[in-house]
């Protein structure tokens, strides 16, 4: 990466404080470059090449650094280059900013804005947190119904510098609500004279400011446009939301669903810039509960001490058949809480997924099944391990994994279904969670099928 090369360097020469050479090295690269080399620089070397840089190109690098990076960069920066940078942020990036950061630093930054940015950052973040509202900016272009081609260009002329976004114009009535859109590409070449009416595309599309911002991230995937009109309760347009901002909520969710598979609470921050302490926080607490719900695997041994004493080598697949179990049911929760974020499965197709996972669970389970027994008959041509009542093993084995490989599979699938049932988040079924839980009940199914099948011979 460039700033694996460049850190150095620009360290060395904030050290000899030789900026005129760090201005000339930083404006031949884009804003994104310049915001690479930043991840491998202090936040005080961060803030001195922010405050040499030109106004505009430090507005662009900052909008480009983490949100961990952004609140030490600015804590190291003065008031007043704190004031350029905020005041020339997006209003929807400077929103995302402001929400992380603690109370009292957020007051202190919104005092630092000007009297109408502040009213639009007051604005946005009084919406609820993780709603659209909050991903949204006001920098929109909105026209009359009743206007020309040439009244819009008009308009564009005296108000399109101060948007972020002209790809759509939206047209709304006299009260401001959003009555349909207009592509910028078919203004462009009809004619002067056209009037608005005749170019409507005909197609209402919006997001409701106080839903979830993973509902953006399904609108757009539905609707497959760039850009959305955001309205409120009343239908009254009050800004737009961008592709790029719904993929940044998109990479965070599904960054948090990954960690809490992972049986990790969500990281608030990279990995490298979370600090030990809290890493260790984010951790032990899952590592105590499987720790723990791991004891009850334990004492299920415990439960049939008389059996592994009759027949020790019972105990030899014990690992094979509470991992096959713990592997099919996490393999079952990571498919299922993957299709309920793509939206592919809701709560109403419990019972397709169960009939699916009955089906899958058994053919998998017969597939590992053949495979232990084939395993334990090619031994005892070699072997005399498993005694001469190895057929009645190798049958216990088939069965046992037919078992707990379909009791792995549907609780696998049917826990992501419980959780939101009970509104809490289906990542929370982690696979290390369903592993362990699997492997309690896989114990039970083993040694029963065992007493079944052996009884007479080895039991």
């Amino acid at each position: 990466m460039i700033g694996n090369l460049l850190a150095p360097e620009l360290a060395e020469l904030i050290r000899q404080r030789n900026f005129t050479e760090l201005r000339e090295i930083l404006c031949g690269f884009s804003p994104l470059e310049i915001a690479e080399i930043f991840i491998d620089l202090k936040p005080d070397d961060e803030a001195v090449l922010l405050r040499i840089l030109p106004h505009d190109l430090a507005a662009e690098v900052f909008e480009y650094l983490t949100l961990r990076d952004q609140e030490e960069t600015l804590l190291a920066l003065g008031n007043e280059q704190v004031a350029q940078i905020l005041n020339d942020l997006s209003p929807d990036d400077r929103t995302a900013l402001l929400e992380e950061m603690p109370a009292a630093a957020t007051q202190k930054m919104l005092n630092l804005l000007s009297p109408e940015e502040r009213k639009i950052a007051s604005q946005l973040l009084g919406y609820p947190k993780e709603s659209i509202g909050r991903r949204m900016t006001p920098e929109y272009v909105a026209i009359q119904r009743n206007w020309t081609v040439e009244d819009v260009f008009s308009h564009l002329r005296a108000e399109g510098r101060k948007r972020e976004s002209l790809n759509q114009l939206y047209v709304v009535d006299a009260k401001g609500k959003l009555v349909d859109w207009v592509r910028l590409r078919n203004v462009v070449v009809a004619d002067p004279k056209t009037p608005v009416a005749e170019l409507l595309e005909g197609r209402n599309l919006a997001l409701h400011a106080t839903d979830d911002q993973e509902t953006a991230v399904a609108a757009f995937k539905r609707y497959d446009v760039t850009i959305l009109p955001v309205v409120d309760s009343q239908g009254i347009l009050v800004g737009v939301v961008t592709v790029d901002d719904v993929l940044d909520v998109a990479e965070r969710e599904a960054t948090e669903d990954i960690q809490k598979l992972g049986g990790v609470e969500a990281l608030d921050a990279p990995y490298l810039k979370l600090g030990i302490f809290a890493m260790v926080q984010k951790r032990a607490p899952w590592l105590v509960i499987l720790f723990l719900s791991e004891m009850l695997t334990a004492t299920a041994m415990g439960f049939f001490e008389d059996q592994i004493a009759k027949a020790v080598v019972l105990a030899l697949f014990v690992p094979l058949i509470i991992s096959s179990g713990g592997n099919s049911g996490s393999q079952a929760t990571t498919l299922v809480i993957r299709a309920m974020a793509l939206g592919e499965v809701a709560l109403r197709d419990w019972w397709r997924v169960m009939r699916r996972e009955i089906l899958s669970g058994f053919a998998l389970g017969a597939i590992l099944g053949s495979i232990g027994f084939l395993r334990i008959g090619v031994w005892s041509l070699f072997s005399h391990i498993y005694g001469p009542h190895w057929p009645l093993i190798g049958l216990t084995i088939f069965f046992a994994l037919i078992g707990v490989v379909l009791w792995g599979s549907l609780a696998g699938s049917m826990l992501p279904f419980l959780l939101r049932r009970c509104g809490l988040d289906p990542a929370t079924s982690s696979a290390p969670f369903v592993a362990t839980l699997v492997d309690v009940t896989g114990l039970v199914i083993y040694f029963t099928i065992a007493s079944v099948v052996l009884r007479g011979a080895l039991l």
